[in-house]
């Protein structure tokens, strides 16, 4: 399926494109009834409080069915992308046959990620971005102001990004650089290339570490201070009923998870990117 292809994931995507465009089908059903659940709960908290049991069924109904879709996708999603795993590790051990065998077995560990991607990071992202979305929809409902902040920490959350972008291609470079030596460097079976090598290994993952760290917490800043406005300005400037309020600080911490899913997906894309290029290489 994949022979004499370039190995990125717009191949995958083409090549795999029902079978993963099923799953995608699945993952906004399932990212639908999710991000309604908030406002079911103030809806059923308000129905309750006036002994109106309506709502309260509609929140049931909306779980079980979450619950149902989420089985369903999940197991699906373990069939399709083993299959895309098996041709991604025959494509490469074929591409690259006459490499040495560290090379080779590295590169064939770092195509299984291109898979990874596809099965881990980018449902999140899709989910990330209809909750993104829904959330600031449904702020913009309550009020403009929510939704504006919300927005506001979106843009200051993507020039943060921007500014490590570079280094986190940099660090896993060097990581891939020095795992595409490890089986030569085992196959000597002594002590101290091994543990220079080890040492080196743990260098980038540091490093790799440190640059998410700081990246973190720069976003964790704006998000809370996101929250906290989200929270104040609804008590304070809103004529809002317990519901409401619970809804509003419930939209304003999916917004929030949502965006802790951009630095993952945009940190994997940048190791992504390094990993493709070196499967283009010989």
């Amino acid at each position: 399926m994949l022979t004499d292809r370039i190995l990125t994931i717009g191949t995958l995507l083409s090549v795999f494109r029902w079978r993963v465009g099923l799953t995608w089908f699945l993952i906004l059903a399932e990212t639908a009834l999710t991000v309604l659940i908030p406002l079911f709960i103030g809806f059923a908290i308000d129905g309750l409080l006036s002994e109106k049991f309506q709502p309260f069924v509609y929140l049931g109904t909306l779980m079980v069915a979450l619950t149902l879709i989420g089985v369903i996708r999940r197991i699906y999603d373990t069939r399709v992308y083993g299959t895309i795993r098996v041709e991604l590790g025959r494509a490469i051990a074929a591409r690259f046959s006459n490499l040495p065998i560290s090379s080779l077995n590295a590169r064939i560990g770092m195509g299984r990620e291109l898979a990874d991607f596809l099965e881990e990071i980018l449902p999140s992202a899709i989910s990330g971005i209809v909750q993104f979305v829904v959330s600031a929809i449904l702020l913009f409902y309550f009020s403009p102001a929510l939704a504006l902040s919300a927005c506001g920490v979106l843009v200051g959350m993507m020039s943060v990004y921007a500014l490590f972008h570079s280094t986190f291609w940099q660090w896993n470079r060097a990581l891939n650089e020095q795992m595409e030596h490890q089986v030569n460097v085992l196959e000597q079976r002594r002590e101290r290339p091994v543990l220079v090598h080890l040492k080196k290994l743990r260098r980038s993952e540091v490093k790799l570490s440190d640059t998410e760290a700081i990246l973190y917490g720069v976003i964790f800043a704006l998000l809370i201070g996101l929250i906290l406005f989200n929270l104040w300005f609804a008590t304070q400037n809103l004529d809002a009923t317990p519901g409401m309020i619970f809804s509003i600080v419930s939209y304003s911490w999916e917004f929030a998870e949502a965006a802790l899913t951009l630095p993952v997906t945009l940190q994997s894309w940048s190791r992504l990117s390094e990993i493709t290029t070196r499967l283009q290489s010989d």
